[in-house]
């Protein structure tokens, strides 16, 4: 099934003519946790098309860079939580997220990483053993393995596991994790230099900078109404979240780098994540939505999406336009996310739609 031709500002006209008839209706879900990282199990690479045939995703994998750096420690770097760590020896490597494994992978340095975050699901690192439960670190999990260094986030928790990996004596680096495009190169770099391979990090911030760019040179011009209107909406159907992003969800840098307006933050809504109401999506008229992999199986699909109250009005909903990219690598802001935007992109655009 091909998707239909995108007009905004017919699609924009249709929501406003049916927002009259929106009752007033109370949210259908509670808010939850945050969603940063709390990335799915997607195993079919940065995306896959779902209301159109396009391309087929790439395969969950990992590039590293041609040549395996040799690291030059020791190093001493300020740690994002405020502490000066000194780092020794990157032999036994693990990195607490699944977008701090990807980059350590890419840089070329996978051999020496022992242990994955429960959202590290490209296929290099699916044999590796897990220390996260639900997302929490288990700090006895990891000392188990007697690692080198340790890479955490900021959204790494729980704090009391931290604190136990650096009694332990155990280098323990913090890197603020990356919200939009820009802080690609930032998080790659700071990385890169935390393990002794800065020369690497340069190289890979430099390629994923040119295939960023390359993808942005297919975008379609612009139409007058400014691009289709994408909401990216946080499904969770078997704990009942359904969530509407907004200007700190997260999906903005992407979604506006392809071309398109984020439609919660258009509408207004300034905070991470808003309960889905029928009043809050006919106000941010989306044109297409966009999901992640995960979280659309899990209400059953597109046809369990628009039974979700307020969807099938909109203009996505009535047209079925969805894009689905897979949980593990959505908002990554990392090395594959030029393939991230690609898939975006393409299920935008399908044959090269430009709106007019």
């Amino acid at each position: 099934m091909r998707l239909p031709k995108y007009s905004a500002a017919a699609g924009r006209r249709a929501a406003r003519r049916r927002a009259g008839r929106f009752g007033a209706l109370t949210a259908v879900v509670v808010l939850a946790a945050a969603l940063t990282g709390c990335g799915g199990t997607g195993t079919s690479g940065a995306g896959r098309p779902v209301a159109a045939g396009s391309a087929s995703p790439a395969a969950d994998a990992v590039e590293p860079l041609a040549t395996v750096p040799t690291p030059e420690l020791p190093v001493t770097v300020d740690s994002a939580d405020g502490t000066e760590v000194t780092v020794t020896s990157a032999d036994r490597i693990v990195p607490l997220t699944g977008s701090l494994s990807e980059i350590v992978f890419t840089l070329g340095l996978g051999e020496q990483v022992v242990a994955r975050d429960i959202t590290a699901t490209f296929e290099q690192a699916e044999k590796l053993p897990v220390v996260t439960r639900a997302h929490d670190v288990s700090a006895e999990g990891v000392l188990s393995l007697r690692p080198t260094v340790v890479l955490a986030d900021t959204t790494t928790g729980p704090a009391e596991a931290i604190g136990q990996i650096r009694d332990a004596g155990i280098p323990l680096v913090v890197v603020e994790p990356a919200k939009e495009l820009a802080d690609v190169g930032r998080r790659i770099a700071t990385v890169a230099t935390a393990l002794g391979v800065e020369p690497a990090g340069d190289e890979l911030v430099a390629r994923t900078d040119d295939r960023i760019a390359a993808v942005r040179k297919t975008i379609p011009a612009r139409s007058e109404d400014g691009g289709p209107r994408v909401a990216f909406l946080y499904l969770r159907g078997t704990a009942s979240v359904y969530l509407l992003g907004g200007r700190e969800s997260g999906a903005s840098s992407l979604l506006e780098a392809a071309g398109a307006v984020d439609a919660g933050k258009a509408s207004g809504l300034t905070k991470d994540f808003t309960a889905i109401t029928s009043e809050a999506l006919a106000e941010a008229a989306p044109d297409a939505i966009l999901v992640m992999t995960k979280g659309l199986a899990s209400v059953g699909g597109v046809d369990g999406l628009v039974k979700i109250p307020g969807v099938a009005e909109t203009p996505a909903g009535m047209d079925r336009r969805v894009v689905s990219i897979d949980d593990g690598v959505l908002l990554n802001y990392g090395p594959r996310t030029d393939r991230v935007l690609a898939e975006l992109v393409e299920q935008l655009y399908p044959e090269g739609e430009d709106g007019k």
